[in-house]
């Protein structure tokens, strides 16, 4: 099957112009960045080694410190700069991704599309594998063409100036991104956290353009997992009501305020880049798979970068609407037909995910083909465990070329 094909335009219609971009962040930001860190105003902090009251302060301020004294963000600027980078104005929004073309006879087109706290970067450790899969133990038959893009309001897809810009809306954008402006009419799709919400929209809304989704966080359009019935959960899927019992008050704080005043959080947040890391790192501690230390999973540099990402772009703020955005309103289904996602889909469960899903639930819901258990992992799977995500993508999307 020919997925890389160039898709006509409609009559009257235009490519939508894609341009390369390049990250260069001023040295005047960057100094604006170690001015601000050097003169943090440090919350009182007693009686929580245990971060039982938030982050706690003694962590965070060493790993202040090394930001400032042994962080390089030039180069990660220049690792991020080492993939194709591009931009494009879609409906008057910009969007930033990735596209990296594939080594292999027939690469299927595949969407990788990220979460919150979380960027396009955190994808980064699934390209190869996907785009090159010889070159790590792989057939070559299975490659990919990899299109990482920046959730609009996120990363470089800046400035969002539109509002009401919510899943739906998001999936939208993915298919004029993959079909009108690179000329792919078919294509895969991956996600986690929010990037699971779109990829499932993809397949529920644009069925005639997808080949086949698979998600890390297992979602149904339009699906109330409070009103699923006790005995929708197999015996052995017990553990999966104990995990979402522990992970509700991990999840409490960050949804009630992005839901109802999101806005009054980021004046805070755009004002101390240690505001804003505190409130994304505090996250990838509580939703990762670890022993009680964050860095064995995420190394200091990691979670600088993606605090830095953040912060340099200015991002923090819009990052934020999409949880107003999108659940202030009713998920936006285009059809009531059955299965609610058409088209092949998969789901990879991580032990340490924060909300799950019956198998019986998915597969009333879905063109369900493959249901995996990851050994090990949390919300964060294609960061956590990336050789694994992409073996199962590899295994899912095989028999679908």
């Amino acid at each position: 099957m020919d997925t890389a094909r160039p898709v006509c335009q409609h009559p009257g219609m235009s490519r939508p112009q894609v341009v390369p971009f390049t990250v260069e962040v001023p040295q005047a930001d960057l100094d604006d960045l170690r001015s601000r860190l050097a003169r943090t105003r440090w919350a009182d902090d007693y009686a929580n080694e245990d971060w039982k009251y938030g982050v706690e302060r003694g962590w965070l301020q060493e790993m202040v410190a090394y930001w400032l004294d042994g962080y390089d963000w030039r180069a990660e600027e220049r690792a991020i700069n080492a993939y194709p980078n591009f931009r494009v104005e879609l409906d008057g929004i910009p969007i930033h991704f990735l596209h990296c073309k594939g080594v292999g006879p027939s690469p299927m087109p595949l969407v990788v599309t990220h979460g919150w706290p979380w960027t396009f970067w955190d994808m980064r450790k699934l390209i190869g594998p996907l785009t090159d899969p010889v070159a790590h133990g792989g057939d070559a038959a299975d490659a990919f063409d990899v299109v990482v893009p920046s959730l609009p309001g996120y990363g470089w897809s800046v400035p969002l100036r539109t509002p009401g810009v919510n899943v739906g809306r998001v999936a939208d954008l993915w298919v004029q991104l993959m079909r009108d402006a690179l000329g792919y009419d078919r294509f895969g799709a991956y996600g986690g956290d929010w990037g699971a919400m779109v990829t499932a929209q993809l397949g529920h809304a644009h069925a005639a353009h997808v080949i086949g989704v698979e998600m890390s966080l297992p979602t149904i359009p339009g699906i109330d997992r409070r009103a699923i019935p006790a005995e929708a959960w197999a015996p052995e899927e017990q553990w999966m009501l104990a995990r979402m019992a522990e992970a509700e008050r991990l999840i409490r704080s960050h949804v009630t305020v992005h839901i109802h005043d999101p806005q009054t959080l980021a004046y805070a947040l755009a004002d101390s880049p240690v505001g804003t890391a505190a409130w994304l790192w505090e996250r990838r501690r509580a939703w990762s798979d670890h022993g009680g230390d964050v860095l064995d999973v995420f190394s200091r540099d990691e979670l600088i970068t993606l605090a830095s990402i953040y912060w340099l772009t200015g991002s923090i703020t819009t990052s934020l609407r999409l949880y107003f955005d999108h659940f202030n309103a009713p998920w936006p289904l285009v059809h009531d037909r059955s299965p609610t996602i058409e088209v092949p889909t998969a789901f990879a469960i991580f032990p340490k995910e924060l909300v799950l899903l019956p198998r019986s639930v998915a597969a009333a819901h879905s063109d369900l083909r493959q249901w995996t258990l990851m050994e090990k992992g949390g919300h964060f799977g294609p960061v956590e465990a990336p050789a694994a995500v992409a073996e199962d993508l590899r295994r899912f999307f095989r028999p679908l070329r």
